[in-house]
């Protein structure tokens, strides 16, 4: 049976506290099911402002979409968790990742693990915050073996990338990681909540969407291998809506996240598959 779609949002700027709250509630409203917060040196601090829109919403849940789990200690992370829970009534799902930018390491003045050593710490944490925040949900978004295999052990939820290229005939990136997350995940797998993240879509009535972003994070494909991408979105509403019940009807993933600037253009996706 297919999981209801569920739907979450970022938030990349939070100056003041009202436009925090005012951003929550109007999230809330359009139907968004989660609003989430990323985790950058030089970007808002997730766990003040997640309390912030806690504070002014009832249904709303509150992500992470992702902590840099190397930016913290367990024992630490567990305590500010367990706080964001309790104040938001249950409604936190934090998102962890490895952490991959070296220069926000060396901005903290931290060192920069291996790869090996980041996942490795990222399994630490998982399994700590598990034991000391019971039935917390936990969100862990990758694409790497590794990664994906301390999700399928550890996480409520897989936040999937789409793969590092486009499908061509029968290659399909998305298809093959989701396979290896099954493989790992075993019996368990019925269990997880898969989820992918939109990095482009229309905001106009082009139908065409801005790749600026997906450019950025995939820079050795063409914008037609862009296109194809599983994050990015293209057309209509209605068109847009279709490719979702596709990836829900062929993939099993259910829970879609967008950027902020989206907010408005996937507010009439949304009305299409409720």
């Amino acid at each position: 049976m297919s999981r209801d779609f569920r739907f979450g949002i970022g938030l990349h700027s939070a100056a003041l506290m009202p436009k925090v709250q005012d951003a929550a509630r109007r999230a809330e409203d359009r139907g968004f099911d989660v609003l989430h917060v990323p985790d950058h040196l030089g970007a808002p601090a997730p766990f003040p402002v997640l309390t912030a829109a806690a504070a002014a919403t009832s249904t709303l849940h509150l992500g992470t979409f992702v902590l840099n789990a190397g930016f913290y200690r367990p024992a630490l992370l567990a305590r500010d968790a367990a706080a964001l829970r309790d104040l938001s009534g249950d409604r936190l799902e934090l998102g962890l990742g490895a952490g991959y930018v070296r220069k926000e390491f060396e901005a903290a003045e931290l060192p920069f693990p291996t790869a090996r050593e980041r996942v490795d710490h990222l399994e630490h944490t998982t399994t700590y915050l598990a034991e000391h925040v019971p039935g917390m949900r936990m969100l862990i978004a990758g694409n790497g073996d590794r990664l994906l295999t301390v999700a399928a052990r550890h996480a409520d939820i897989i936040g999937l990338t789409g793969g590092d290229r486009a499908a061509e005939g029968d290659d399909d990136p998305l298809a093959e990681r989701i396979a290896f997350v099954r493989a790992a995940a075993g019996e368990r797998f019925d269990e997880l909540e898969l989820n992918i993240a939109i990095t482009a879509m229309p905001l106009d009535d082009s139908g065409r969407p801005d790749l600026t972003i997906p450019r950025r994070f995939l820079p050795g494909l063409s914008d037609d291998q862009l296109l194809r991408h599983p994050g990015v979105l293209s057309g209509t509403p209605q068109d847009m809506a279709d490719r979702l019940r596709e990836y829900r009807d062929r993939y099993g993933i259910s829970y879609v996240i967008v950027q902020a600037p989206h907010e408005d253009a996937f507010a009439k996706v949304i009305t299409q598959l409720r």
